[in-house]
C-alpha cells in the first residue's frame, strides 16, 4: 500500500469520523443529562439531510443557509418531542423512553418513505467547495476537507461551551444534582428541553454535511446509527471528549479495516467495542456511575 493511498484512506476515515463525532456528541449530551438512549437520533440525522434538500428544491436556499437552518428546524422538532412525549416517561424506567424513541425513529422513517420513496435523491455539491486540492501526498476533494474542518470546529466549540462557560456549568450541575440546581433558581425543565434539542440539532447538522456526499434517503439514518452507538459506548456513555475523540478514531479504523481486510470491515468496530468493554467497562473516557 503506497503512502498516497494510505493518506487517502485516512482522510476518508476522518470524513466518516466527522459524522460519527457529531452524532455521538449529540447522543452523549442527551444521555449525560437525561440518561436517555435516543434511538431517534439517526432519524434526526436523516431529517437534517432532507431539510437541506427541501430547502434547496423549494426555497432555493444555498448550502450555507441550510447548514444553519436545517439543524435549527431539527432541534425545534426535538424540543417538541421532548415536551410532549419524552418528558411524560422520564419518571419511569429508562427502557420506556428507549422504546419510545425507537418507535419514533420507525414512524419518521416510514413517513419519509411514504413521500419520497426509498431510492433517494442527490443533493448538489456546494459550488464554492467543488473540485479537488493537491495536498502533496494525495489529491482530495475540497468539500470533504471542509466537512472535517467544520465538524472539528463545532465539536471543539461544544466542548468549550460545556466545560468553560456559565451555561455549561448549569448543564453539568443539572446533570449531577437536578434538585439542588432547581433550589438555586435554575429552570432545569427548560434546560433539559434545550439539551435535547441541541443534541438532535447536532445530528441534523451531520445530516446536512453528509447530504452532498451521499444520496439523501429515508434509510440513511438507520445505516449509520448502530455504528454511532458503538462509538458512544467505546468513548464512554455521556463523555463529551470521548465522543469526539472516538468518533474520528473509529472512522479511521473502519476505513483502514475495509482496505486491509474487507471481510471483517462490518464487524471490526464491534470487535473493538467488545475489547474495550472487557478491559474498561465504562469506555475509554467514561467514569463509573458513582463518580459522575
Amino acid at each position: 500500500m503506497g503512502a498516497g493511498y494510505l493518506a487517502l484512506q485516512i482522510f476518508n476515515g476522518l470524513v466518516s469520523g466527522a459524522y460519527f463525532a457529531l452524532l455521538s456528541l449529540g447522543l452523549a449530551i442527551i444521555f449525560g443529562m437525561m440518561r436517555i438512549v435516543n434511538f431517534a437520533h439517526g432519524a434526526m440525522y436523516m431529517l437534517g439531510a432532507f431539510g437541506a434538500y427541501l430547502a434547496a428544491k423549494y426555497l432555493g436556499l444555498p448550502f450555507w443557509w441550510a447548514l444553519v437552518l436545517a439543524p435549527v428546524a431539527v432541534g425545534l422538532l426535538g424540543a417538541l418531542f421532548e415536551r410532549t412525549l419524552i418528558r411524560r416517561l422520564m419518571p419511569l424506567d429508562p427502557l420506556y423512553n428507549l422504546l419510545l424513541t425507537f418507535g419514533l425513529a420507525l414512524v419518521i422513517e416510514d413517513f419519509m418513505k411514504l413521500f419520497f420513496g426509498t431510492q433517494g435523491t442527490p443533493y448538489a455539491m456546494p459550488a464554492g467547495l467543488s473540485g479537488v486540492i493537491d495536498l502533496g501526498i494525495t489529491v482530495y476533494p475540497i468539500y470533504r476537507l471542509a466537512v472535517i474542518a467544520i465538524s472539528t470546529l463545532v465539536c471543539l466549540a461544544v466542548w468549550f461551551a460545556i466545560e468553560k462557560t456559565p451555561l455549561g456549568a448549569k448543564i453539568r450541575a443539572a446533570t449531577e444534582n437536578p434538585q439542588l440546581t432547581e433550589a438555586f433558581g435554575i429552570d432545569v425543565s427548560r434546560l433539559t428541553t434545550f439539551v435535547f434539542a441541541f443534541g438532535v440539532g447536532l445530528a441534523g447538522l451531520a445530516g446536512v454535511l453528509a447530504a452532498p456526499t451521499t444520496n439523501v434517503t429515508p434509510v440513511m439514518g438507520s445505516d449509520i446509527i448502530i455504528t454511532t452507538f458503538a462509538v458512544v459506548v467505546i468513548g464512554g456513555m455521556g463523555s463529551i471528549k470521548g465522543s469526539i475523540f472516538t468518533g474520528f478514531i473509529v472512522g479511521i479504523i473502519a476505513a483502514l479495516g475495509a482496505v486491509l481486510y474487507p471481510p471483517i470491515a462490518n464487524t471490526l468496530i464491534f470487535l473493538l467495542m467488545a475489547a474495550v468493554l472487557i478491559v474498561r467497562p465504562t469506555g475509554l473516557f467514561g467514569a463509573p456511575e458513582g463518580q459522575r
